[in-house]
């Protein structure tokens, strides 16, 4: 029984290095950060799964959640970006009507 958990941790493990380690070339930020959650989560999974008794659960589990928490964090990011380019052309905005004194 411990050798058969062994073996689907192990099975795990590897999927979400695989995952993970493949490229990332030519996703949107959203793809990359949403997989690389979803990676992270399976391993974290599937370890403490193990533990528990049950790997393969823990794995769907724990990709589950890292697949939600990756999103999260894009929207995060995202709503981050935003706030800097809204002070960004507020700043340009404002620049601009100091350099011009007929301007108002």
């Amino acid at each position: 029984m411990r050798t058969n958990t062994t073996k689907t941790m192990g099975a795990a493990a590897l999927l979400a290095v695989a995952v993970a380690g493949s490229g990332c070339t030519g996703m949107s930020p959203t793809a990359q950060r949403t997989l690389t959650g979803g990676a992270v989560g399976t391993a974290g999974g599937a370890i403490i799964g193990a533990m528990a008794g049950n790997a393969g659960l823990g794995a769907a589990a724990g990709a589950g959640a890292g697949l939600l928490g990756g999103f999260i964090y894009d929207q995060y990011k995202k709503g981050e970006e935003r706030s800097y380019d809204q002070g960004y052309q507020q700043g340009l905005h404002q620049g601009q009507r100091r350099s011009n004194p007929n301007q108002n």
